[in-house]
């Protein structure tokens, strides 16, 4: 039986062109937030995922599996997998839009174990743009940029004001993406 994969992004878009302040093709992008459990560098056995902007309007990270990141013995958990996908999109919208945006919907396809001590480089790239809701999509291959194909994964991101981590969190919207609300 063949399954026929739904339409993305499922509603007319428009693909949007970078913002004019997305930083320039090789450029190393920081936290957005040094307590994240996916980028920060403050939070003990946290992702630490690198990004950089990449070529064409994609985004470009990577993370290394450790021990701390199993979930069966010498694998690394799904939701972990996940969760890097999450971090990888989420720096894609808001570092090519330059907008702050938070995730309504995040499919991920697991298609081959990803092994502890593995590094899994991902590449993120904008879909398209409906009103403030916006596509985006990702690859994650193994232990090089064009390794095999491990992980794919969609989502939804919802663009919202600053103020909704001050609403919704304890953060000041300084230390959230701070290169972009200065």
């Amino acid at each position: 039986m063949s399954r026929v994969p739904p339409k993305w992004p499922p509603v007319e878009v428009v693909v949007p062109a970078p913002h004019p302040d997305a930083p320039a093709p090789g450029t190393k992008l920081g936290p957005h937030y040094a307590q994240c459990f996916g980028c920060g560098d403050e939070i003990e056995g946290g992702l630490r995922l690198r990004t950089e902007s990449g070529p064409d309007s994609t985004i470009m990270a990577q993370f290394t599996v450790t021990e701390a990141h199993q979930g069966a013995p010498g694998l690394a958990h799904g939701g972990l997998l996940a969760c890097a996908f999450d971090e990888a999109l989420g720096s894609t919208v808001g570092q090519l839009l330059r907008r702050p945006a938070v995730t309504g919907r995040l499919e991920t396809d697991f298609l081959r174990p990803v092994p502890v001590g593995s590094t899994l480089h991902i590449v993120g790239k904008l879909d398209g743009v409906a009103g403030r809701k916006v596509y985006a999509s990702a690859d994650g291959r193994l232990n090089a940029p064009d390794g095999q194909l491990a992980l794919r994964a969609r989502a939804l991101f919802v663009i919202v004001d600053f103020s909704h981590f001050t609403t919704h969190g304890t953060a000041d919207p300084r230390d959230v993406h701070p290169d972009v609300n200065p």
